[in-house]
């Protein structure tokens, strides 16, 4: 009996690897298409910027060129609105349960509006819509072959990873990324399948598409120790800045709100004619900003126009993202973070401080540090900037500079960006008492109001049934006095419509329970 149950195990870890390389290999191919033709075509809008310059007649046609980009993918978003934005809050509440959309539609008008809006220079990022799109393709695989519930579930988050990982060439940080800020489940099947997807999907976008990491940087010389007290400087103006630059991403919209002559679906059309100054004058900012990056890597601009162009980008990408068009803010954010470590560094330099030979060094730092601390996943940052400049001599000066952004941003009352930007499109749900059944895990995590506190003493929401606790290796039966651990994960079974009203309620119960004295 041990055996075949053992046996059976060892198949279900089977099949999610034929179902990680299935979803890698088709994610792979639709995201490396999509990356591929915003390179080509913010190539060729860099082209024609340069062309304007020369003959400034052709400004009007193209003009009215972007507008009409705008009304378009405008039309598409009020007909589609889980296209609008990044993708990643959609994917994180679809596996929460707290929405749901029909697949094709979101693939074919992101894919479309993503390469039409990024390609066209606007700061926007396209590994959050790599993300939507990984997932969607993954979710339209699983309806295809008939998996509903956690099966279904599972095939997302490894298309999101495989997504990620096509879009960075990073399937490592990828699949944390997942992990740590999408699904929230570090369950062996879900990462099994992502990394084995995120594998997958690398190699596709490396040895089909030949695509390369989009930020490799050569990595010439180690900090030395005696450099480090700036790292902690370094990483305290990171946390404040990127405090700023949450406060002012999940305000944007709302301003744009106050534009009342201007229908909200077609805000697009703000940034799609600010674009134009900012291609004539400075074509090398077009787009999320890697270019840039990688060019001020090799030859850093002096202090004054690097602070010029931190402000251009700050700017620019909150006004492009507030907009709704169908693009991140994860490339924008690793773009204002190597800025920001090009301005410190220059900083430092200027008052003897630092040599300038570790300028490009505090770029790198200072990707990693931004982004942890507004996307509060420093272990992402960390491995994301490790697996594309390809070196761990900088492993230690990455990990100061992240967790000291981290707690920078955490002691301000930073949230996680994705996770807010995810609260700010949740409605509260009602229960829902038919259909399927289907599983919810729920995480209690260190300091949770549910750790410490038996089962019987909960009021658990109706319609529920808490049939495990995974603990570790190991699933526990639970009754009524059985207590809750910092780190179980609950499993627990209701409707399928109901999960949404069930996570809700856990997490309220979660926040508004205390533990026990002593």
């Amino acid at each position: 009996m041990k055996h075949q149950q053992r046996t059976q195990h060892d198949l279900t870890r089977l099949n999610a690897i034929v179902l990680g390389c299935l979803v890698g290999l088709f994610a792979g191919i639709v995201v490396s298409t999509f990356r591929l033709i915003i390179e080509h075509l913010l190539s060729l809008v860099q082209a024609v910027y340069g062309w304007l310059g020369q003959h400034p007649w052709g400004l009007v046609p193209w003009a009215i060129l972007l507008v009409l980009m705008a009304l378009m993918i405008g039309h598409w978003v009020k007909q589609t609105p889980m296209i609008k934005g990044s993708g990643i809050p959609q994917i994180e509440g679809q596996l929460a349960g707290e929405f749901d959309y029909t697949w094709w539609p979101v693939l074919w008008k992101k894919f479309v509006s993503g390469i039409l809006g990024i390609g066209s220079g606007l700061f926007l990022g396209r590994e959050g819509p790599s993300i939507q799109l990984g997932g969607t393709v993954a979710q339209g695989l699983a309806d295809r072959l008939g998996f509903s519930g956690s099966r279904r579930r599972l095939m997302i988050a490894s298309g999101a990873s495989a997504g990620l990982s096509a879009a960075f060439n990073a399937p490592i940080a990828a699949t944390l990324f997942i992990l740590e800020e999408v699904y929230h489940n570090f369950s062996t099947l879900v990462w099994l399948t992502s990394l084995t997807s995120a594998v997958v999907a690398n190699f596709v976008s490396n040895e089909i598409f030949g695509l390369t990491p989009v930020l490799h940087i050569v990595y010439r010389q180690a900090l030395p120790l005696k450099y480090y007290g700036l790292l902690l400087l370094l990483g305290i103006g990171l946390g404040g800045l990127g405090y700023g630059y949450q406060w002012v991403t999940l305000r944007v919209g709302q301003w744009y709100g106050r534009l009342t002559w201007l229908p909200r679906q077609f805000d697009g059309i703000i940034p799609f004619l600010l674009v134009i100054p900012v291609g004539l004058w400075w074509p090398i900012t077009l787009g999320g900003g890697n270019q840039l990056i990688v060019q001020f890597a090799q030859q850093t601009p002096l202090l004054v126009p690097l602070i010029g162009y931190f402000i251009l980008r700050f700017v620019f990408s909150t006004i492009s993202y507030g907009s709704g068009l169908p693009g991140g803010i994860f490339l924008p954010i690793l773009t204002l973070g190597a800025l920001l470590g090009a301005i410190g560094a220059r900083c430092f330099v200027a008052v003897g401080w630092l040599p300038t030979m570790y300028v490009a060094n505090f770029m790198i730092y200072a990707m990693a540090g931004y982004f942890a601390g507004i996307s509060k996943a420093p272990f992402t940052a960390i491995l994301l900037i490790t697996e594309m400049v390809g070196t761990l001599q900088h492993l230690m000066p990455l990990a100061v500079v992240a967790i000291v952004a981290y707690i920078t941003v955490d002691v301000l009352g930073g949230a996680p960006i994705y996770e807010a930007m995810l609260q700010q499109m949740v409605v509260p749900a009602k229960a829902q008492s038919d259909g399927p059944t289907d599983q919810l895990e729920f995480p209690v995590n260190e300091g949770a109001g549910l750790a410490g506190r038996q089962v019987r003493d909960l009021a658990w929401p109706p319609d529920t049934l808490l049939v495990g606790i995974r603990r570790g290796e190991r699933q526990v039966i639970p009754n009524g006095d059985t207590i809750l651990r910092a780190g179980d994960t609950l499993l627990i079974f209701t409707y399928q419509h109901n999960r949404a009203f069930v996570r809700q309620q856990l997490t309220h119960l979660n926040d508004s329970s205390t533990q026990p004295s002593d």
